[in-house]
């Protein structure tokens, strides 16, 4: 683990967080007993819910899964979400408005979109951020899918230091 304020690595213990493979760390917290349909004929969960935390410089890389997944602001810093919409980067910030302007409670990335996450560091000694998300069809590891430079290339033209940054 790398080096970490107490909080953090308290946080990390108490809700007995795992690394991800994206980056971060995680635990699932939730999955429905409800089954539903999904795209491809098939059923599965109609939900599930995850803790997941970023410490430090750590991130969450491009990546799509293909069910919708919602963010949750919980503590510490907010989230910067990116995700690639119609050759664009579009940012949304996860965190408490009061105290972040411009920021919300929830942030939406559909279905198949790219995006990736960082804690904003917004120079406050804060090293971690808490968040929650939702995948509805649950989340299923079979259906993530992890960018490569290849798949990112042209993209979202423009945007080129931020994907690569971004990237595992």
């Amino acid at each position: 683990m790398p080096e970490l304020s107490p909080t953090a690595r308290q946080l990390i213990h108490v809700l007995d967080l795992l690394p991800h493979p994206e980056g971060g760390y995680y635990r699932e917290t939730y999955r429905s007993a409800e089954r539903v349909a999904c795209h491809d004929g098939h059923t599965r969960e109609a939900c599930t819910a995850i803790q997941y935390m970023l410490c430090g410089d750590d991130y969450s890389a491009w990546h799509r899964i293909r069910s919708d997944e919602l963010w949750h602001y919980h503590a510490g810093s907010p989230v910067d979400v990116h995700r690639i919409v119609d050759g664009i980067v579009v940012t949304q910030r996860v965190g408490d408005p009061l105290r972040h302007p411009g920021a919300a409670f929830q942030a939406l990335v559909p279905a198949g979109e790219w995006f990736a996450a960082e804690r904003a560091d917004l120079g406050d000694h804060v090293d971690f951020a808490l968040v929650g998300c939702t995948v509805a069809p649950a989340f299923q590891f079979s259906e993530f899918e992890l960018a490569s430079a290849a798949t990112l290339a042209g993209l979202a033209p423009g945007h080129d230091a931020l994907l690569q940054r971004l990237l595992r």
